[in-house]
């Protein structure tokens, strides 16, 4: 699954795309939209909607993930967040995909752990996460790749590589909408492993053979008799 992560502003445009299979992560391309001072405010938008109409197009996501408004210094700059967060969902929508928003506090605790983490704590994540020798710059990218990261781990990212990835026999998971079950389905494909690995290891060995429960034992008669032997032991004891 590819996501592509935007942190919208508008003097500074953090963008990045992640690309995962619901493990392991893998950077694409990330970077800041930066407006020139000199230009007013309607081409600061124009400008942001334009690069990124050109990433998207070039990255090829399969959703894009934003970073919901959440407070302003003042009014106005709220207001001016809120254009450029509209001009970002617009070229999303007209590029043909989904858009999901997560708070700052959300992203942040899906990535550190911690929802009131500051911006070197989120970039040292990233970077740890990502792989990466050095952590992304400015911190609009790492912002912006935190937002994709932040999808994955988030429920709605796992639907998502379900419905991107159908194939549940390989990996149980993929088919869990919920993370309870697919922590189920993941601890019962453990045990399926788990019993044909040991059908394996004792095929010939003459020590234990599995029959046709996965989790019953039958065990040769000298192993039989020493069991026997200790439990009568216990017994005995117990009275």
């Amino acid at each position: 699954m590819r996501i592509f992560g935007i942190d919208p502003g508008s003097e500074r445009t953090g963008y990045g795309c992640v690309e995962s299979d619901g493990r392991r992560h893998r950077l694409v391309t990330c970077g800041a939209i930066t407006a020139s001072p000199a230009d007013g405010f309607p081409q600061r938008l124009s400008r942001i909607y334009r690069e990124l109409s050109s990433l998207l197009r070039t990255t090829q996501p399969d959703c894009v993930a934003i970073e919901n408004l959440f407070h302003a210094v003042n009014a106005r700059s709220a207001l001016k967040l809120g254009h450029a967060r509209g001009v970002a969902m617009l070229a999303a929508v007209e590029a043909g995909c989904e858009v999901i928003e997560y708070t700052p506090a959300a992203v942040k605790r899906a990535v550190v752990g911690y929802g009131r983490a500051d911006k070197p704590q989120v970039q040292m994540m990233v970077k740890l996460l990502l792989g990466l020798a050095a952590a992304p710059s400015p911190h609009d990218a790492a912002d912006a790749l935190a937002v994709a990261i932040c999808h994955v781990h988030s429920g709605t990212g796992a639907a998502h590589l379900a419905r991107l990835k159908p194939s549940a026999a390989k990996d149980p998971r993929r088919a869990a909408k919920d993370p309870r079950e697919a922590r189920d389905l993941l601890k019962r494909a453990t045990l399926r492993w788990t019993a044909s690995a040991a059908r394996t290891a004792c095929a010939g060995s003459g020590k234990a053979a599995i029959t046709a429960s996965p989790m019953v034992l039958t065990m040769p008669p000298s192993c039989s008799r020493t069991w026997s032997a200790r439990k009568a032991k216990c017994s005995r004891t117990r009275r």
